[in-house]
């Protein structure tokens, strides 16, 4: 990869500021856990597995901001620091799981004074981001069987590098095809009202060299109608016990066509990614954001002043519209609650 998405650097986060692409590459640096909330809640980093590695990076620098003199004032401190990177966004379970998994480690090393604590979730937060490049490349290598020679396929927002430690989840998939040699081509739907297909996707996929065109969000029914697509594969920030799998809004609309149209509609995810204490997506809490990202583009007001809005973030598309979902384990079809909970050894 040409970019680095996020990275631990002289005891400072860096990640590149994704509101700025394609536009400007530029790289914000970040020494306190508050600036590091607000980017994620900002969408200066977004995508499930990245936003995980961002809460646990967020949680090492937090540690390492406490002053406290005894382990019991340190612990205290450290559950609000979980508490404010919690609080940044709902929908993503990648999220509260990399805040639990930094919980665990640092009462693991509890007893032992608090700079070794400090170090421990230091090390920690880096080995999450390691071990996602090479989730992701699994799921990768997993889910590029399923792409035939030649084929189109469609994807939906960003499940790419940026939305990860840097090789992709959907993305991934797509890669791993490219490398494997199989001549593929690949639409990009704009992803209303945050635009990461336009904005995010495609520059990605220029950067590869994999053939890419960019469609309306409102474009795909037709070139499916057409025989245009032959696959759809889009990445997920959080999957119910049943497959039901909550992901940017219009993941929904775009399964219903494939489903229509007799097309296959893959999920690739890490296992993170799967909530299984929610047993169908309708349980999966969905971000409502402000209303000025629907009525404004590019700071230009684009919709009538006090007009009503509505702002779902995500969409939930049940288990019944996915033909397969890939992980770093295998790939899973057909029932997918028995099958997940085996894959991730519940």
């Amino acid at each position: 990869m040409s970019f680095r998405t996020i990275e631990w650097r002289d005891n400072k986060v860096i990640m590149i500021d994704q509101t700025r692409l394609p536009g400007e590459e530029v790289y914000n640096e970040y020494s306190d856990f508050k600036s590091v909330a607000e980017a994620i809640r900002g969408m200066v980093i977004r995508g499930a597995p990245a936003i995980g590695i961002a809460a646990a990076m967020g949680v090492a620098l937090g540690a390492g901001e406490i002053i406290a003199d005894t382990e019991e004032s340190f612990f205290r401190q450290l559950s609000n620091v979980c508490d404010v990177m919690a609080a940044t966004r709902p929908t993503a379970v990648n999220l509260f799981w990399a805040i639990e998994r930094m919980k665990r480690v640092a009462e693991t090393h509890s007893g032992g004074g608090l700079q070794n604590i400090r170090e421990a979730l230091k090390r920690e937060a880096i080995r999450i981001e390691q071990e996602d490049l090479e989730i992701c490349r699994s799921i990768g290598k997993n889910g590029s069987s399923l792409i035939k020679e030649g084929a189109t396929i469609l994807t939906h927002c960003n499940a790419g590098g940026l939305a990860t430690a840097g090789y992709g989840t959907a993305l991934g998939v797509i890669r791993a095809a490219h490398e494997a040699g199989k001549n593929i081509n690949v639409f990009v739907d704009e992803t209303r009202p945050w635009l990461q297909g336009a904005r995010l996707t495609a520059w990605e996929l220029m950067k590869d060299g994999i053939p890419v065109t960019l469609i309306a969000d409102n474009m795909a029914g037709y070139l499916m109608s057409k025989g245009e697509i032959d696959c759809c594969i889009v990445g997920a920030d959080r999957i119910a016990a049943n497959g039901d799998t909550a992901n940017k809004i219009g993941t929904y609309s775009v399964a219903v066509l494939a489903k229509e149209n007799r097309i296959p509609f893959y999920v690739a995810a890490p296992l993170s990614t799967f909530d299984f204490s929610l047993q169908t997506g309708a349980e999966i809490p969905i971000e409502e954001r402000h209303s000025r990202e629907i009525t404004h583009l590019a700071g230009l007001q684009i919709a009538p002043g006090g007009v009503k809005v509505r702002n779902p973030a995500f969409d939930v598309t049940p288990a019944r519209y996915i033909t397969a979902i890939i992980t770093e384990k295998g790939v899973v079809t057909g029932d997918y609650r028995s099958k997940l909970q085996s894959l991730a050894g519940r």
